[in-house]
């Protein structure tokens, strides 16, 4: 009678552990690249906001 004996393999382990870092520096560059987005879209906001503030000031003294 033979018996087998089952090696462990851990290269499921590494990959896993690779697999689980890759995605959560993905998502931390997601939320970075997501703030900085935010932070550029508040600023032309607030100068198209200003801007019609402006003109609007403008107009109504103008009357």
């Amino acid at each position: 009678m033979r018996k087998e004996f089952n090696i462990l393999n851990e290269e499921s382990g590494q990959s896993s552990a690779e697999l689980m870092l890759l995605v959560g520096t993905i998502i931390v560059i997601v939320l970075l690249v997501g703030v900085y987005v935010t932070n550029i879209l508040h600023s032309i906001d607030n100068g198209l906001k200003n801007l019609v503030e402006n003109g609007r000031d403008s107009l109504i003294n103008r009357l």
